[in-house]
């Protein structure tokens, strides 16, 4: 702790810096192992391709991009990692079997389930795809997220006597955040530590922090503040590392009655969240006809300049600039008044870098669940603004990193991790949390938030059966079961566990009934850290009879896949079993966290404890589930 306070800020930014070519150069050559060296049936499993594929319709969308739908079989279900603004390649076999890549890349416009827009880049690359047989498509290595990052580092450094230099300094250096005298807002609503959130927000004239455990309301708190501070200011940029995370909070100020604008496209497709995406309004917009027609024009003119000659073709070549001026007078008419409309602008923070967004600032930008974004992505959106807003919480997902070297470095410590060890004043800690009976939240409170956190009175004791246990261990070190690397991906694998989870899912939903179960649509998580391991509790459950009722009451995922998420029922297989006593992927504790804190009710944790208990943390939650649940020696 001492060397973050020791280095000074254009230290630490250099070192983020370098840490994040490691991290990219780590990237693109996993990414050359997945996609070039590994077979497409492997490639698909990765999610990384769909193969075949289909072109259908094409049409030029309102930004003026030449889009193309793919469609792969509908009944294909396999996951995959395909989403907004993803470039990608397509590749097709020719007559001797031999893949063969197009010579140009993509971008993703729009992903829903088996449907794919992509934008191209010229009409050529369109009959490409159209008259190619046997057709895939496949992600292409995204450099450009990395260089948007490293261009944001570079203006950070370089930044002298101006708004950004003053703001690195206080978040990084050893300038101390300054506070507005304003009187405090009443905010009848919320609970105390709440509101007292806001109010700091509303103070602070260059940074705060609002720091939300699981299930304290961190969203409801964050749209109150949004709302308050768009009383004293016209316009504030809302960021967040993930499509899916902007949508949610996105979403929940339209319902406050927020003009919300959304740059990129929403990842949950409903007309709803399309209504308010920059492209459905623009489009919505009364002089995009003209423009329409005027884009129409000009495509037409560039096909006669390239035909004709002598005097004609200049005549043609002036009035194709006649168009080009009149096109670009409308896109900013229809830009302005968009702009000048929404009070909020939300985007993920790559997508900061938007060229819509270009040459605009925001007094305020509040970045949503800051624990999981690369300190390199926030400073992309810091410098469009003058003070910035943190919501989020350190001691649940970290960043994604693939370079296990850059995160011991350090490229995992986040933004909001080192402004509230370094700046305290800064933070405001939520305290109440609404979804947890009191035995299942205890434990992290102690261990996780200094025994900060309380149970809300309507959820500390309630229960699905009467005298039920919220918390349960099932000790599997009797049956001496044992885990399996999975060579593929070097996850872990543990059947018989995963089938005893499966058991115990079963046999409580029989205590319960499956009538009061589809009643009262009482739901349940089933995770696991290790992916090859929720994959094989999904097959288990899905070749199970008596879950077929059930299906829609059951989400089966790893950690990561349950972030923001919680269920009434939570049963966690931690597959690890081995006389080594190695756990691997499970000494990220923060994981563990995100794990526990999903359950409203009732949680049961299966693992072999004779290796678990040898680190401190599942040693302390195996004691403390001792005294206040129940351990089931199996």
């Amino acid at each position: 702790m001492a060397s973050e306070q020791i280095d000074s800020p254009l230290v630490d930014l250099l070192r983020q810096y370098k840490l994040l070519q490691q991290e990219y150069e780590c990237e693109k050559e996993m990414f050359y192992q997945q996609t070039q060296r590994a077979g497409i049936p492997k490639r698909i499993r990765q999610g990384v391709c769909w193969y075949p594929v289909a072109p259908r319709r094409s049409y030029y969308n309102s930004l003026n991009q030449l889009v193309v739908e793919i469609n792969r079989d509908e009944n294909d279900e396999t996951e995959h990692n395909f989403e907004y603004g993803r470039p990608v390649c397509f590749f097709k076999f020719d007559d001797a079997g031999q893949l063969r890549y197009f010579n140009f890349s993509a971008t993703i416009s729009y992903v829903h389930e088996n449907t794919m827009l992509v934008a191209l880049p010229h009409p050529d690359a369109l009959l490409d795809v159209q008259n190619a047989r046997e057709l895939g498509v496949q992600l292409y290595f995204d450099g450009t997220s990395y260089k948007t990052m490293f261009a944001a580092l570079t203006e950070v450094m370089e930044a002298k006597n101006n708004r950004l230099a003053h703001l690195r300094e206080v978040l990084l250096g050893g300038i101390t955040p300054q506070q507005r005298e304003i009187l405090p807002t009443r905010l009848m609503w919320l609970n105390p530590s709440q509101e007292k959130a806001v109010n700091r927000v509303l103070r602070a004239k260059e940074v705060a922090v609002v720091h939300g455990p699981p299930g304290t309301g961190k969203t409801t708190t964050l749209v109150e503040a949004v709302y308050e501070t768009l009383r004293r200011e016209n316009q504030v940029l809302v960021c967040a590392q993930s499509n899916t995370a902007v949508d949610w909070i996105a979403e929940k100020l339209v319902d406050r009655g927020v003009n919300v604008m959304r740059i990129g496209n929403p990842t949950r497709v409903n007309d709803k969240m399309l209504a308010f995406t920059y492209e459905r309004r623009f489009e919505s917009h009364p002089s995009y006809p003209t423009l329409r027609s005027v884009r129409s024009a000009i495509r037409e003119a560039i096909a006669r300049v390239k035909r004709l000659k002598g005097n004609k073709k200049e005549s043609e070549r002036s009035r194709l600039n006649r168009l080009r001026d009149q096109a670009i007078e409308l896109e900013i008419k229809i830009d302005a008044q968009l702009f000048g409309e929404a009070r909020v602008i939300a985007c993920t923070l790559v997508g900061s870098a938007n060229k819509i967004l270009n040459g605009k600032t925001f007094s305020t930008l509040f970045i949503d669940e800051a624990a999981q974004a690369l300190e390199a992505a926030c400073w992309i959106a810091i410098t469009k603004a003058n003070r910035v807003v943190f919501a989020g919480d350190h001691y649940q997902l970290p960043p994604t990193i693939k370079c296990i070297e850059a995160a011991r470095g350090g490229l995992d410590r986040t933004l909001i991790q080192k402004i509230s060890r370094r700046k305290p004043e800064t933070v405001s800690m939520l305290e109440i949390q609404y979804r947890m009976h009191e035995d299942i939240m205890h434990f992290p409170s102690k261990w996780f938030y200094r025994g900060r956190l309380q149970a809300a009175p309507e959820v500390s004791h309630r229960n699905i059966l009467e005298f039920d246990t919220p918390v349960e261990w099932f000790d599997t070190a009797r049956l001496e079961l044992s885990e399996d690397r999975v060579n593929e991906t070097f996850g872990r694998i543990n059947k018989p566990e995963a089938e005893l989870l499966v058991q115990q899912l079963q046999e409580y939903i029989e205590k319960i009934g499956i009538e009061r179960v589809l009643d009262e649509r009482i739901d349940f998580g089933l995770i696991s850290p290790y992916r090859v391991q929720v994959q094989y509790i999904r097959q288990l459950i899905k070749h199970n009879r008596f879950f077929h009722p059930l299906k829609s009451l059951i989400t089966i995922h790893t950690v990561d896949g349950f972030q923001g998420q919680e269920r009434d029922v939570i049963l966690i297989s931690l597959v690890r079993a081995n006389e080594d006593g190695n756990i691997g992927f499970l000494n990220d504790l923060r994981r563990m966290n995100v794990a526990i804190t999903r359950a409203r009710v009732k949680l049961i944790i299966l693992g072999d404890a004779p290796t678990l208990t040898r680190h401190a943390f599942y040693k302390a939650l195996y004691e403390y589930i001792g005294e206040r649940g129940k351990i089931i020696n199996l």
